[in-house]
């Protein structure tokens, strides 16, 4: 049995995603030109949509990683404590921030990481983010540069997750239900 056996529909190709993400990466190049930029991705979920952005941006650019949770174990929801796991190595203040994210549900996790970014003082913190669910938006975080507004389902796959597993999936799918769902 196969990863893929598990999906019960995929909802963007590998194909959209590359597509999507050339446009996202000559749009920062564009608006960062001639600036510091640092890209900070959040793990897990955001590492290969980094990989494949940070090879479209055209410009000098540095990363840096932070680990966030707001999930317990095998939930498909967040816990709504959100908590800091890896921190950045990178001092911030005074840097152009580019907050890779993979998806946004509620919103809170981003709020977190916006307001603790943001008491390091530096000269601006924007979002790139490849995946939102405006059904399930509780926050109001604007997206600089946005992949896909998708419907309201469990999705998985190109760094998204079940349990640590999936994220290998060169496309963005919906999990069959029963796979969790008690």
């Amino acid at each position: 049995m196969s990863l893929h056996d598990d999906i019960a529909e995929v909802l963007i190709t590998e194909e959209e995603l590359h597509k999507k993400i050339v446009e996202l990466g000559q749009a920062i190049s564009r608006d960062y030109a001639g600036q510091d930029v640092l890209l900070i991705a959040v793990l897990k979920g955001a590492t290969i949509f980094l990989s494949d952005l940070m090879r479209q941006i055209s410009i000098p650019h540095e990363i840096d990683f932070m680990a966030i949770s707001s999930y317990e174990g095998k939930s498909t929801e967040s816990t709504g404590v959100v908590r800091i796991i890896m921190d950045l190595e990178t001092n911030i203040r005074d840097r152009n921030v580019l907050i890779v994210e993979d998806i946004i549900d509620s919103g809170y996790t981003l709020q977190y990481i916006i307001e603790n970014l943001e008491t390091r003082r530096p000269a601006s913190i924007h979002i790139c983010c490849l995946l939102e669910k405006p059904e399930r938006r509780e926050v109001d975080i604007p997206i600089d540069y946005l992949g896909f507004s998708i419907p309201n389902r469990f999705v998985v796959g190109y760094g998204l997750d079940y349990d640590s597993i999936y994220r290998n999936l060169p496309y963005i799918g919906v999990l069959r239900p029963e796979l969790y769902t008690g």
